[in-house]
């Protein structure tokens, strides 16, 4: 049985009943008491004084790695890595080996993830073996645990089956999540511009991005089901959603970390834990990206942690895998918005909590009584130094070290139960 906890004199930053004040919060049998409930006599008490309480996190955009490639992580370490994050659950993409995109292969992710440190929630693949060709059979991956269907790492090309994909996909209550990219136009290895042609480096023009944002919103406009925008790097692409939210059109959108902190002139030294796809870039898109943020254009931050070993990363830049890890990193970088006054406490909680779980259709993102106590415990004004003593993860891909960060997770409970913390208890 959990134990109960008395978390004392922090402030509680709950974007779905709207409540931001210092107070307590009860945790019992695993569960948010209700406030008017006595803590029971043997509850431990955490002084969270100066701290932020949040809903654990979600991250509704990770890559675990497990089966097929469990060098660069596997289950448990990408949980762990989560943990250590603030994230409580974790939403992982089924570009695996083999692909998730049957009963079998998500069956064996919940065994694996039964002994993880924060919960975890498969997505399933759009078509089979993410080939593009044949849809995957999607009422089987619902019914064995599936949260949403996606082909993440490539796009559906074919306009015909997302648009049956978005059909076939609301009959089963199933979010599609679309990494947009044109692979015509994005056969580069950087964003297309003024840096990429001083280095050498073949670009990838931003309209790789937009057009097929362009494309799935106007499926999901004429089919009238939802889509997700996964990783939107582009002012074109903002404004597109931003347009169709507008008009009423079900898309929601995220965006990553990388994407409102670095740029593409952060690939100047050939630095290959600046490559990923989407690519970093330039100063005008990170601006948009920061004002979608600000103005509800984007929904979510997600970390799209996808780890790699240095044989994928010490390379020659054009060689080098897509990706940098995120789960340990995200909301410290996250909480640089707040520092800044660009977005509230609140407005990252409900970008990195609540909507998450909104779009996934999870019951989490809440601190409200009879939820489950799964919490995040925020030092939001802890200066540090990134650096690989942080990392949880099987991998070390990320541009972020050495660089300071103005706050972090120093608790992190799932069910009732501590699965990370730092100088706290």
């Amino acid at each position: 049985m959990s134990k109960s906890w008395i978390i004392e004199n922090g402030r509680i930053i709950d974007p779905a009943s709207g409540r931001d004040e210092i107070a307590s919060l009860v945790v019992t049998q695993g569960y948010i008491a209700p406030a008017e409930e006595p803590a029971p006599a043997d509850a431990e008490r955490i002084n969270a004084r100066g701290c932020w309480i949040a809903p654990g996190l979600i991250d509704m955009h990770t890559h675990l790695r497990e089966p097929g490639e469990e060098y660069k992580e596997d289950i448990l370490s990408g949980a762990r890595a989560a943990a250590a994050g603030g994230f409580t659950g974790i939403a992982c993409m089924p570009n695996t080996t083999p692909v998730n995109d049957c009963a079998a292969i998500t069956n064996f992710i919940l065994d694996q993830a039964r002994q993880a440190a924060v919960r975890v929630y498969p997505i399933g693949a759009i078509s089979r073996n993410s080939q593009g060709e044949l849809l995957a059979d999607l009422g089987e991956l619902k019914n064995a645990g599936v949260v949403a269907v996606s082909d993440d790492g490539r796009p559906v090309a074919n306009s015909q089956l997302m648009r049956r994909a978005l059909e076939y996909a609301s009959d089963f209550n199933l979010p599609v999540i679309s990494h947009c990219e044109d692979v015509f136009l994005g056969k580069g290895v950087m964003h297309e511009g003024p840096v990429a042609t001083r280095l050498g480096l073949r670009g990838i023009p931003a309209a790789a991005e937009a057009v097929m944002v362009y494309r799935d919103i106007a499926l999901a406009e004429w089919t009238e089901k939802p889509v997700h925008i996964a990783h939107v790097s582009t002012a074109q692409s903002l404004d597109l959603i931003r347009a169709a939210k507008a008009r009423g059109v079900r898309v929601t959108a995220e965006t990553a970390p990388h994407y409102f902190i670095l740029t593409d002139e952060d690939v100047a030294d050939y630095d290959t834990n600046a490559k990923m796809n989407p690519p970093l870039r330039s100063k005008a898109d990170r601006e948009a990206v920061r004002q979608a943020l600000i103005d509800g254009t984007l929904d979510a931050i997600a970390t799209d942690h996808a780890p790699h070993s240095t044989l994928e990363k010490d390379c020659e830049f054009d060689l080098a895998a897509n990706g940098i890890i995120g789960l340990e990193s995200a909301l410290p970088l996250s909480l640089s918005l707040v520092a800044d006054g660009i977005i509230s406490p609140m407005r990252l909680v409900e970008l990195l909590a609540l909507n998450p779980a909104k779009i996934l259709g999870l019951s989490a993102g809440t601190l409200q009584h009879g939820a489950l106590a799964d919490l995040t415990i925020i030092k939001a004004d802890q200066p540090f130094i990134f650096s690989e003593t942080d990392i949880y993860s099987k991998s070390r891909n990320t541009p972020f070290l050495g660089r300071q960060l103005p706050g972090r997770t120093v608790l992190t409970m799932v069910g009732g139960e501590v699965r990370f913390e730092k100088g706290l208890l």
